[in-house]
């Protein structure tokens, strides 16, 4: 019989792969800006307006997630290092 994960294993899973998607809505966030400015220059303002539209319930806080996660995962890693002298 296999052993079950324990209910942290799971928990720190689904954290993972959460960051994971995360990562990957501010890639796209990024390269949708990007693309709206080049439209924009050509006077499609749609994209654009649309990013801006999703900048504050959707890529704000997709980009604090990221940074508060790195600063944890650092802060961790100093704790754990701290730890072992």
């Amino acid at each position: 019989m296999a052993d079950s994960p324990s209910p942290l294993a799971r928990v720190k899973a689904a954290v993972d792969a959460l960051l994971v998607m995360d990562v990957f809505v501010v890639m796209a966030g990024a390269l949708w800006f990007g693309v709206a400015i080049a439209l924009h220059s050509q006077h499609i303002e749609a994209p654009l307006d649309l990013f801006q539209e999703l900048w504050e319930p959707l890529f704000t806080p997709a980009i604090g997630l990221l940074m508060g996660a790195a600063l944890l995962t650092g802060l961790l890693g100093w704790w754990q290092r701290r730890g072992q002298r």
